[in-house]
């Protein structure tokens, strides 16, 4: 990775962006450009197939691009970055390993590679373990698994699970986060309840966010701005401002409701 000018106040820039699979297969992104500022909440809607987890994957450095430029805080993408977050469906969890010791993971491999996995650790970056050792403990308390620290992830719930992995990847202090799908295949009330721990620490510490989501609702609650994708090749970002998302009650607004239908017609979707 090399870093390059970028706009102040910008954390992801995608210029001219084209991905395909296969030489002869239809670009999933053709000459593609969008822009994410520093602060921002993002979700990223569209039908299957249409590139959403594809596209978080380009951002962290999992993919490489086919032609075009990707960069984050100023760095050009060509494999992961150590600053960005990623949180996964499936959570990604050790399953020998204590909460505690999941919630500790990346700070103690951080601490034996460098943060750039190069063995070359840059002192502002890594931790001691007793500073690391107050990090983990503070993201426990904040995420509410403190009780749960010497279990092990087949013994806590689905939620519990989530709640670890978000832990251990803010533990990192990552200045982008990216999540796909994170919460989908939780029930209802714990998916409404890490929805509203996303938005708090979306207030509470102004981390850029970039959401993956199949559900309307979910990206009408998470993003204040949504990205609506549609069949390949996505050419151009088709963006719907939802400057009210995080506002006490939003759920049970009119406006939210007029949100989620606008989504619907976009999407192709009987209202």
């Amino acid at each position: 990775m090399s870093a390059v000018a970028s706009e102040p106040g910008v954390m992801v820039t995608l210029d001219r962006l084209t991905f395909r699979y296969g030489p002869r297969s239809t670009p999933i992104f053709q000459d593609f450009s969008w822009t994410v500022r520093e602060g921002e909440s993002w979700s990223i809607i569209g039908p299957s197939g249409c590139g959403k987890t594809t596209l978080l994957t380009l951002i962290a450095g999992l993919r490489r691009t086919t032609t075009g430029t990707i960069t984050v805080g100023g760095t050009r993408i060509e494999r992961p970055r150590p600053e960005t977050g990623l949180i996964l469906q499936d959570y990604g969890l050790l399953p020998w390993a204590t909460v505690e010791d999941n919630v500790a993971l990346g700070l103690r491999v951080r601490r034996f590679y460098g943060p750039d996995g190069t063995h070359a650790p840059r002192a502002e970056k890594v931790l001691g373990r007793r500073a690391a050792r107050e990090v983990v403990e503070g993201w426990l308390r904040r995420l509410n698994i403190e009780e749960q620290r010497s279990r092990y992830p087949g013994a806590i719930s689905g939620g519990q699970r989530q709640r670890t992995a978000i832990a251990r990847t803010l533990a990192l202090q990552p200045d982008l986060l990216l999540m796909d799908e994170p919460f989908s295949s939780l029930d209802a009330p714990t998916r409404e309840d890490l929805q509203n721990l996303i938005l708090q620490l979306q207030r509470e510490i102004r981390l850029t966010s970039i959401i993956v989501t199949h559900a309307i609702e979910e990206a009408a609650i998470l993003g204040r701005q949504i990205l609506v994708l549609g069949q390949p090749p996505n050419t151009a970002p088709v963006v719907v401002p939802n400057p009210e998302s995080g506002a006490p009650s939003f759920r049970s607004t009119g406006i939210f409701l007029d949100r989620c239908n606008q989504l619907r017609t976009l999407l192709g979707l009987t209202v």
